[in-house]
C-alpha cells in the first residue's frame, strides 16, 4: 500500500526517495492538452502589459523586492504615480 502524500489537511509530506523513484515525467503522464497548458499564464483580468527589459540600480530593486512578491507590480505602480504627479507633457 502507497503512502498519500497529502494529509487530512491537503498538506504534502516531506517526499521520500521512494516517492521521488516512482516519480514519472509529465509527459507519460497526462495528456498532451493538458501538458500544453501547465506553466502557461491565464486570461489576464488586468489590462494587458508591455515585456520589456529595463536597467535599475541595486538600491531600487533590493527596496522594492523587500515585501516580496509583486516587487514589478509595486514599480510600475511607483511610476504611474510618478506620472500623475509630474503630468503627461515632455517638459
Amino acid at each position: 500500500m502507497k503512502t498519500r502524500l497529502t494529509d487530512k489537511d491537503g498538506e504534502v509530506r516531506e517526499l521520500t526517495d521512494a516517492d521521488v523513484k516512482r516519480m514519472r515525467p509529465m509527459s507519460e503522464v497526462l495528456p498532451a492538452n493538458l501538458q500544453r497548458t501547465i506553466g502557461q499564464r491565464g486570461k489576464q483580468h488586468a489590462p494587458t502589459k508591455v515585456k520589456t527589459s529595463i536597467r535599475l540600480s541595486q538600491e531600487v530593486i533590493e527596496h522594492f523586492k523587500e515585501e516580496g512578491e509583486g516587487w514589478q507590480r509595486r514599480i510600475d505602480q511607483a511610476l504611474k504615480q510618478y506620472i500623475r504627479e509630474h503630468g503627461h507633457g515632455h517638459g
